[in-house]
């Protein structure tokens, strides 16, 4: 058994170049994982920005979408929960790709492990402005509001707030990095939602988290686990789950290497 989660590519940024190189090397690492994958989850913000009109869709991506066309064809189910960058994804890839959607949360079990899976945006204790915001955008009729924008527009203007959205959370970042020296994943949001969680829940050992773009592992008090996927703008890690457990995984050089685990 072989179980892939991965999470926030962010394809579209910074330009149609880097995203496209970003792109080939994704591509390259699901041609490899189809040989043994028995199950693969999109832990959310594959692109950047995402939203289907009836009729239209952002262009790219093509070599993706056959890839994952190709996965899902041999019988590799494929997940994506949607994350707040590409919440707007309705239909398409489940009609075109069969690609199964989820929002929010969902519990898995693999070899008598329980599995707590989500993107992870607006959980945890506090951020009161983003999850305003969150409503705002799942509202459906401001989602019908939005579709009669032409997509040149629309796309458009999206685009530059997502920029200036995530500029924002590497300016912060950036700030914690020079405070801390590293990331401290026992200090993050979904930390703490997991610990409180787990408080309520004993069961799940492990809960597996995108969002934030550091890879890491923590132990939580009822020694379960608390796992960040990372991205795939620096970090180009991922997990596999196996018959050993959990192990976080690099392709940045385009081959696999072990970043921590298997726990």
């Amino acid at each position: 058994m072989k179980i892939y989660f991965a999470s926030d590519f962010h394809l579209g940024i910074p330009d149609h170049s880097s995203s496209l190189q970003r792109e080939k090397l994704l591509v390259k690492w699901l041609d490899m994982i189809q040989q043994d994958a028995d199950e693969l989850y999109l832990m959310g913000d594959v692109f950047d920005f995402w939203f289907e009109y009836k009729t239209v869709i952002p262009r790219g991506f093509a070599r993706l979408f056959g890839k994952l066309a190709e996965l899902t064809d041999k019988g590799i189910p494929v997940y994506l929960f949607r994350g707040n960058h590409d919440i707007w994804a309705f239909d398409y890839l489940k009609k075109e790709i069969g690609i199964e959607l989820h929002r929010e949360h969902v519990i898995r079990e693999w070899n008598g492990k329980k599995f707590f899976l989500a993107h992870g945006d607006g959980l945890g204790p506090g951020d009161q402005g983003y999850k305003f915001i969150k409503k705002v955008f799942e509202f459906k009729p401001n989602q019908w509001l939005f579709r009669w924008l032409h997509p040149d527009i629309g796309i458009r203007l999206a685009l530059f707030f997502s920029r200036k959205s995530r500029y924002a959370n590497e300016v912060k970042d950036q700030k914690l990095l020079e405070q801390q020296g590293s990331f401290d994943l026992s200090t993050e949001r979904l930390y703490r939602f997991a610990e409180y969680h787990t408080a309520s829940d004993p069961s799940i050992d492990y809960y597996i988290f995108g969002h934030r773009h550091c890879p890491g592992h923590v132990l939580l008090s009822n020694n379960n686990h608390y796992i960040n996927l990372g991205d795939w703008i620096s970090n180009f890690s991922y997990a596999i789950v196996d018959d050993m457990g959990l192990t976080l995984y690099t392709y940045k050089n385009g081959e696999p290497e072990i970043l921590e685990g298997p726990f």
